[in-house]
């Protein structure tokens, strides 16, 4: 390892949910030197939270819903904050109703002026189903379970704006994600684990962060310091078509713009996020006191709406992407001293919880490299 005397053992690039937990473990469990930078001048990538001008705590990249079934993921971040418990309900804006999404008993029974049942529900999904040989797009995923008017008025008009394509041009990942209830069930997510950093984001990742080992650089391109200051290892959480320089091209991502909007009265709309899946140009609106609980006379919102350009926020699940990711990964294995980790490094969409669980087995494998090192030298000065 480096000389701590005047250099690093870790330099992480991204102090996102990838770079702090690893920056975290590193130096709380092995007791090393961690530098960790970001271009942003602020901790916590997307999952960075601040109070607004009035005075409500809101997220400017979005709402972030935090939902896991991992035990090992809720108990580590648990350290750092306490919780407010939270289920995301989301309502769809589809022929004049507000009607739940994912699409479950109500939503048909409100849409259709029926009177299901549970059991009767499932025999209507099965005669309005298409049958589809080999399910491979994301129209497939949908019009095999629900049939072809649900996917019109929730899905197709959605996944349009949000990706810039056709669900039938779509890799069958992006909507399987999506599930359809046959009871009255309206939470957005069915995880064991579901609720909200009592005092928000930012203030967890301050925690996280908060060690003698660990120095901050914000408003830093790694660039700009990579052969200045001395490091052993690199944890990369940037674009990994940026870390090599694009030699193979630039991987696509589809962006958001976010309009953040405050209103002098108590609630905007009755649940956190409203989808537009048909009309308008953005996707959804969040009410962010919904989400965090918050208690203020004023409201703050934010609408979305999906870009081709701008920040990398989604991997564009097409054949021909993970092609040229491959590419790219190949690359990244022949390096020793940099690991590439999270969301933009290893080009998938992964939930909060993943990126988490990923961080914690990647430091598992630093760790026994760590240690088989120090046995190394330990047996060299016998």
């Amino acid at each position: 390892m480096t000389n701590t005397a005047y250099g690093f053992d870790y330099l992480i690039v991204g102090a996102g949910f990838a770079g702090s937990v690893l920056a975290e473990r590193l130096a709380s469990q092995l007791g090393l030197r961690v530098l960790i930078v970001d271009k942003r001048p602020h901790i916590g990538g997307n999952a960075y939270d601040k109070y607004d001008d009035a005075g409500i705590l809101i997220h400017p990249y979005g709402p972030h819903i935090f939902h896991t079934n991992s035990a090992q993921v809720f108990d580590y971040l648990s350290q750092f904050t306490k919780w407010r418990p939270y289920q995301h309900r989301v309502l769809a804006s589809v022929d004049g109703q507000l009607l739940p999404i994912p699409i479950n008993l109500d939503t048909v029974n409100k849409l259709y002026g029926l009177n299901l049942t549970s059991f009767q529900v499932e025999e209507f999904f099965a005669s309005v189903a298409e049958k589809v040989e080999q399910v491979r797009t994301s129209e497939d995923v949908v019009v095999s379970k629900v049939g072809r008017d649900l996917y019109n008025k929730f899905f197709r008009g959605y996944t349009r704006k949000q990706w810039g394509m056709d669900p039938s041009e779509l890799d069958a990942s992006v909507t399987a994600r999506v599930p359809t209830r046959t009871n009255r069930d309206d939470r957005y997510f069915a995880d064991t684990y579901q609720a909200m950093p009592l005092h928000g984001y930012t203030r967890m990742f301050e925690n996280m962060l908060d060690h003698p080992n660990i120095k901050v650089m914000l408003n830093t391109d790694y660039r700009e310091i990579v052969d200045v200051i001395p490091w052993t290892h690199m944890i990369y959480t940037g674009p990994v078509d940026a870390y090599f320089d694009f030699k193979y091209g630039k991987l696509p991502y589809r962006s958001l713009h976010f309009e953040h909007q405050t209103f002098m009265q108590d609630e905007f709309q009755p649940v956190g996020t409203v989808n537009y899946p048909n009309d308008y140009g953005y996707t959804r609106i969040s009410e962010f006191k919904h989400i965090t609980g918050q208690k203020h006379d004023a409201t703050s919102v934010v609408y979305e709406y999906p870009r081709a350009e701008g920040d990398p926020y989604y991997p564009v699940p097409k054949p021909e992407t993970q092609e040229i990711y491959k590419l790219y990964e190949a690359e990244a294995k022949q390096l020793d001293n940099v690991t590439f980790v999270g969301r933009l490094a290893t080009y998938r969409y992964y939930n909060m919880d993943q990126v988490v669980a990923q961080a914690l087995t990647v430091f598992g494998k630093l760790r026994a490299k760590h240690e088989g090192l120090l046995q190394e030298d330990a047996a060299l000065g016998d």
